[in-house]
This record gives C-alpha cells, structure tokens and sequence, in this order.
C-alpha cells in the first residue's frame, strides 16, 4: 500500500507497487508461506529506484526459508 499522502503522484506509488511484485515474484519460490503486506511507513526524501528495489529485496530476505 502506498498512501497518497506519502507520494501524490500515481507514477511513483506505482512504481512502488510494481517493485515490490517484482521482488516478489523473484523471490517466493524461497518465502515461507505466508501473506504479505507491503506498506510505505514513511514519505521518501527521494524516489531513487535502485534504494527502494534494495530496500524491498532485503526485507524480504527477511522472511526466506534457510537452506538445507
């Protein structure tokens, strides 16, 4: 979820959401089952897609099963 009042503009809550499917999407095959919610907490001081794609991937590796 990404709140208007963190981001106005669609473009950039988009481009939130679309990271962190993609994120997702590359990872779930080793995320532990279980539902997920994505949510901006605070408002970025700059929208820098690289940081916010690092950021998602490694609250996610959080949430990965250990490999045997």
């Amino acid at each position: 979820m990404v709140a208007k009042r963190f981001l106005r503009r669609s473009v950039d809550r988009n481009l939130v959401k679309r990271l962190g499917r993609e994120s997702f999407r590359l990872l779930h095959t080793r995320l532990r089952s279980s539902d997920l919610v994505l949510r901006l907490a605070v408002k970025p001081k700059a929208l820098d897609r690289r940081a916010l794609a690092l950021e998602i991937q490694r609250l996610l590796g959080k949430m990965m099963v250990p490999e045997q």
